[in-house]
């Protein structure tokens, strides 16, 4: 069974603009990882909010993906790019 789910999030409005820059990069080094099955942001009707489709294999796939090397330093400028938390909605098979 994949490992699939829907983060919701807001970012800080003063840097929406470097939130966004950083996801072609994202995007692009997860589809080439191991055990992808898909990743892809979406900007939401909401100001400066955005959300991330990620499918993985397994759970596996998707520490390693959190824990890859070339996407660790994205990753935490995202994080602190972000205002709050975020809401992560697991997405089961039919």
């Amino acid at each position: 069974m994949s490992w699939t789910f829907l983060s919701r999030f807001a970012v800080k409005p003063e840097h929406d603009a470097d939130f966004a820059a950083l996801i072609p990069e994202m995007e692009a080094i997860a589809a080439a990882e191991p055990g992808t099955l898909a990743y892809r942001f979406y900007r939401r009707s909401e100001p400066n909010s955005f959300a991330v489709f990620e499918s993985f294999v397994d759970e596996a796939a998707d520490q390693a993906h959190q824990a890859n090397p070339a996407s660790t330093a994205i990753i935490a400028k995202m994080i602190d790019y972000i205002d709050g938390t975020y809401t992560r909605d697991y997405l089961l098979p039919v």
